[in-house]
């Protein structure tokens, strides 16, 4: 899953998917009383399965539109000199989605058909420029330090947010990845997240951790609202989903993954997922060579330049998230250009949480549970809410856009 939600309310003891995406929930039992409650998947990208009935497939037929298209890269050259720390993404038109892993039997493991992520329709983009890498620490800790910015988990919840949530229970924090000691059934994620006070950028994995030495590691416990404010600060903003996956499949058609059609190519971990035993308590084997998150661009890039599309940490995208969001653009026939996403948030198993789209999976993606580092893939974070496997990388323009849809 993507993140936690803030606002599967405190008071509620039960979180909710990526507003601190985690309801706080119990902590009391494993934070000393502080809020347990709070943000745990609610912006799931990965396992909040329930979907509108629109993007539901009848059994017998795994995929609407079984056939990607080929990518149309525009034929234009990067115009002068690049930004720094980024790559020039060409644009062009391509088929965006994914197959339902399930019924295809095409990818490795993962029991989720990925309804939101279809039909597979025809979608163009514009050139922009995208960041090579997910924003490192050391990068946000400049935009800190140049404007004092205060990120969402560092701020104590207010009152008007939680009213019925005791006063010493509005404690500022984030959740946090806390793997149960042996293994357990894979269908409530409260047991494996918990709210931890004090836990932010600067100490990820708690208030007793810190970010020294990992300066070029990616930036987590991010919410949507603080990867806006570093982006305006740099001269940059958010994908847009679409920019996001044309990016990621790097000129590729319809592969399942960013570098390809098969998950381990050649015997060698591509990416920084999990193996092993999920989710127990150094369960994660570290095959790829890493056992929890990496710094950034430790694996070979995409087609465009473009390290950790598929793992790492998961990524904001601008666009609000709906379930049934691919329909409405098939339906409305042609080709999407630039689509900017829905007006509004809906998500049928949380319609009350306002939610944005996140891609790309995290170290935590893994075969047993979300496969959500597959390229054509959703994800999707309720807005408030943050967790240490979540991130982002900003994308700038080149040119004035075309009409959007």
């Amino acid at each position: 899953m993507s993140t936690v939600t803030r606002t599967m309310r405190l008071q509620n003891q039960k979180l909710a998917g990526n507003g601190r995406t985690v309801i706080l929930t119990a902590i009391a039992l494993a934070v000393v009383g502080l809020l347990t409650w709070w943000l745990l998947f609610r912006s799931q990208p990965v396992h909040d399965a329930a979907v509108s009935s629109a993007t539901k497939l009848s059994p017998g037929t795994p995929n609407a539109q079984p056939n990607f298209e080929a990518t149309i890269a525009n034929p234009v050259s990067a115009p002068g000199a690049l930004p720094e720390g980024m790559v020039y993404i060409p644009g062009g038109e391509f088929s965006m989605g994914s197959l339902d892993p399930v019924a295809t039997e095409m990818y490795c493991g993962g029991d989720e058909p990925m309804n939101d992520a279809r039909p597979i329709h025809r979608v163009s983009v514009d050139g922009f420029f995208m960041d090579a890498t997910e924003v490192t620490n050391q990068e946000f800790a400049a935009f800190v330090q140049a404007t004092s910015y205060v990120t969402v988990a560092e701020r104590k919840p207010t009152r008007e947010e939680f009213p019925d949530v005791p006063e010493e229970k509005l404690v500022a924090g984030s959740v946090v990845f806390s793997p149960p000691p042996r293994p357990v059934p894979l269908d409530d994620h409260y047991q494996w997240w918990s709210y931890v006070a004090g836990a932010n950028w600067r100490h990820p994995d708690g208030p007793s951790s810190d970010s020294k030495g990992r300066e070029k590691f990616p930036v987590v416990h991010i919410a949507y609202e603080d990867a806006t404010a570093y982006a305006k600060w740099a001269g940059k903003r958010l994908p847009t989903e679409a920019e996001f996956e044309f990016a990621a499949r790097g000129g590729l058609t319809g592969k399942p993954y960013a570098w390809g059609d098969e998950l381990k190519p050649g015997g060698k971990w591509p990416a920084n997922i999990y193996q092993g035993k999920f989710p127990v308590k150094g369960g994660d084997t570290g095959e790829d060579g890493f056992k929890g998150i990496a710094p950034v661009a430790q694996f070979r890039p995409n087609g465009y330049g473009l390290f950790d599309v598929g793992g790492n940490v998961w990524e904001w995208t601008n666009d609000w998230y709906r379930a049934d969001y691919y329909s409405t653009l098939a339906a409305q026939g042609g080709i999407a250009r630039n689509p900017q996403g829905p007006s509004s948030s809906l998500d049928p198993a949380e319609p009350d949480q306002p939610k944005r789209v996140q891609r790309g999976g995290s170290f935590l993606c893994t075969d047993e549970y979300c496969t959500r580092y597959m390229v054509g893939t959703r994800g999707k974070g309720e807005v408030r809410s943050a967790s240490n496997h979540l991130g982002f990388r900003c994308v700038k323009d080149v040119a004035k856009r075309t009409a959007q849809r």
